[in-house]
Formats: structure tokens, sequence, C-alpha cells
């Protein structure tokens, strides 16, 4: 009888970790005091048997949270938790930068949270990300198209259980590779408004920072922006330019005058932190590392006190790792500029943002594929200004498109998180940057 009750118990556990649930969280270890603002955690099933349980971190405005806009954020990799965003680009944590005694590494409160204009949804995909898991093993490798499908069913069933939020202006978001993401998520919800869905989403449009749009020819970019910024000689660039043709990175192995030049490229950036060419290239387990937090996080989100404050199912993940780049993937979205395209036939609003110090996406890439989309600009390149002080560069074009650039920051623009949010309120807000 005994042994009857404790299986009983038992399969209620698990059946109850199986369930769609949102927690409110309170309190997080390596914070003093309640937390100042509403923090819910949760997974969603995704699938005809939910078997991929989706995790994510919800946070409420900080302002208005019934008519202030929703937001997905999306962090790239692909395989790079969310939780990077929030703790390191625009939510209303950070790691405190100590060095890691054996405790819970300590968190700080930030001044520059997006929460303090929007609701913020911080989404765990593809499963394997962060603590998103499957509860059976997956017959189908995860790639772009399948994962776009996937995020617009989260967001459905999401909405459904968050009816409150349906009718919020809402925005896709993400950096780095979820620019192969969002837009072809942005065009998958905007066509099921019309064909299903109950709600609707009220889709406004949608933010990038450093997108990856297409791959191979935001790489060769790195070849003019490093000419730009002085990292290899003014003869170097002439000569690769005209022994490659354009072609730097996958260059036909007979072409022994590219390769040879190829090869002088690299002597000459291989040392240099591409994420932001200004910044050491350091082991992150270095103290002295800008990235030392990065090294932090994982002591945090794999202490169990950390996993029972977030409701972590218990044995659905082993270690957390930020970045899962061991779960096979297929990147099958070439390209997303005619994502891109649709969207701005359909008329929604884009802000397209980049660290003018980022070598993996230069910027010059991502102002090549806008020109392509071939609308006029409505207010030319100028600065744009916080106080008396530039900020970076911005244009706009006819298509409802604002690109700027953010001064001195990298790929994620993770150094300057007062002006990513003075330039993002400024958008939702509808003025100029």
């Amino acid at each position: 009888m005994k042994l009857t009750l404790k299986l009983l118990l038992l399969l209620l556990v698990i059946l109850n970790q199986h369930v769609d649930s949102g927690s409110i969280v309170k309190f997080l270890p390596g914070f003093e005091g309640p937390l100042p603002f509403e923090l819910e955690t949760g997974y969603i099933g995704i699938g005809e048997e939910e078997e991929s349980q989706l995790f994510y971190y919800f946070i409420k405005s900080e302002n208005n949270p019934k008519e202030d806009p929703l937001l997905l954020w999306l962090n790239g990799g692909p395989g790079c938790s969310s939780i990077t965003g929030l703790f390191f680009e625009n939510g209303p944590l950070a790691l405190k930068l100590e060095v890691y005694n054996g405790s819970v590494p300590s968190l700080v409160s930030t001044t520059y949270s997006w929460t303090k204009m929007a609701n913020i949804i911080f989404l765990d995909q593809p499963v394997g990300t962060g603590f998103s898991y499957s509860r059976t093993p997956l017959i189908d490798k995860p790639s772009d198209t399948s994962e776009v499908k996937r995020i617009r069913e989260f967001l459905q069933k999401w909405l459904n259980k968050h009816p409150q939020f349906s009718s919020n202006p809402f925005y896709a978001s993400g950096d780095s590779y979820s620019g192969m993401i969002v837009p072809a998520l942005v065009q998958e919800i905007s066509k099921g408004n019309y064909i299903c869905c109950n709600p609707p989403i009220n889709l406004q449009g949608y933010i990038l920072g450093n997108p990856i749009t297409y791959f191979e020819e935001d790489r060769n970019y790195r070849v003019p922006y490093s000419h730009g910024m002085a990292l290899i000689s003014d003869e170097l660039y002439e000569s690769i330019r005209r022994a490659c043709n354009g072609n730097y990175f996958n260059v036909d192995q007979r072409n022994t005058k590219c390769l040879k030049v190829v090869e002088e490229y690299h002597k000459c950036t291989d040392k240099l932190n591409r994420f932001h060419i200004i910044s050491p290239d350091c082991d992150i387990t270095s103290p002295d590392c800008f990235l030392y937090p990065y090294y932090l996080l994982s002591y945090w989100a794999n202490d169990e006190s950390v996993r029972d404050a977030l409701h972590v199912n218990k044995w659905s993940i082993g270690e957390w790792v930020r970045c899962n780049r061991s779960k096979p993937y297929n990147k099958d979205i070439k390209s997303s500029v005619p994502y891109h395209m649709y969207n701005s036939i359909n008329g929604y609003r884009s802000l397209i943002y980049s660290g003018d110090h980022d070598l993996v996406v230069p910027f010059l890439a991502t102002q090549a594929w806008i020109k392509s989309l071939n609308y006029s600009i409505i207010h030319d390149w100028r600065p744009w200004m916080i106080k008396d002080q530039i900020a970076g560069y911005t244009r706009t074009y006819s298509n409802k498109m604002t690109f700027a650039t953010v001064k001195a920051s990298g790929h994620t623009v993770e150094n300057k998180p007062n002006e990513s949010f003075i330039m993002v309120q400024r958008w939702i807000n509808g003025q100029p940057l």
C-alpha cells in the first residue's frame, strides 16, 4: 500500500512538471531583498504532444503594463539563452563584476532596462537552449523555418494564458543570429493573423541589433570594414580586392593569389576581439576580462537555489550553458532579406541598429542589404544625440525602417546599454532618434 502511494505521488510530480505553468518570482539568489519588478518564469509546451518545453522569463513593464508594448526578445547563436539579453543588454538586473568566491554571484539593479517602457518575454529557444528541454528525443533536427513556427505557436499559447496582453502593441526583437529568425517570424505572425489565430497578435514591427542577414555577404564586408578602421593597409586592401573579386572567405582553392592575400588579412585581424575590436581578446575566466560576467553567469544559473527560485523543472536539463552549440541545427534560411521585403510591403515598422566596432556583422553589411530593399531615404544620415553628445548616426527610409549606429559599441551593444535604452525608447514612442 505504501509503495503504491509513493508511486502515485511520484506520478503526480512528473505530470505536474509537464503542465504549462507560469510562476511569479519574488526573490532571486544573489539579489538583496525582493525584486523591484514583477518576474514570471515558466514553460510553454510546443507540438502536438507538447513534447518541447520552452522556458521563458517574463518581466512586466515598470511603467504601464496594461498599455505598454509587449516585446519578445531572442538571443542569437543559434542556441544562446535569452538571459544573455536580460542580464547583459536590456534587462533590469545585471551580474556584479566581482571575483568568484564560491558563493552565488551577486546581482544588481540596472538603470537602463527596456522594461521601463515595455513588457518583455525573454525566450530560450530552440529546445536545448538555456532551460528549455524536450520530454522525448527529438525526431527532427531544429531549423530556422521550424523554429519560426514554434515561436509563433509559443506566442499564441502564451497570449492565451495571458489574455490581458493580447491587445498590447507587439514587437519581435533580438540580435545577432536572431536576424535570421525575427524577420521570418514577423512574416509568419502577419500571415497567421489573417488565416487563423485567436487572439490575433497585435503586430506592429520589429527591432534587430547587429543582425546576421545573409551570412556569406555579411562576412565579405569584414574586409572593407577592416580597411576603413585601419586594421589593414591600403595596399593589402587593394590587393585583396583585385585578387578575390569580392569573395574573401569562400575562396576557390585554385585562386592562389586570393588565398595568399586573405592569409595576410588574417594575420592582421585574427588576434582581434571580433565582437568588439577595441576590447582585448582575453580569457573570460580572467576577472580583468570585460566578459568575465559571462563566466559568473554559469555559476549563477547552475546553482540549485537559483533553479529552485526560477521554478526550473528538476531533471529537465543537466549542466546549464549560456550558448549550447552542440545540438544539431539546420540553418535553412540563407538570407532574411526576402522577409524584410515582405514586412516592408506590409507596413511594419523596424529599427535596425549596429554597434560600429563589430567585426562579426559590420555595419557596412547591414547598410548594404537595407540599401538593396530600394526604398527612398526620408531623413538622411545625421548624428543622433544624448544631451550634447553624439551617441551614433541614423537614417530613416520610406518603408518605416530606421537604421542607427551606436558609437563605440560592439556586436551586442552591451557596453552601451544606456545609449541603446534611449534609442529604443525614442523609437518605440515614435520620436526621431
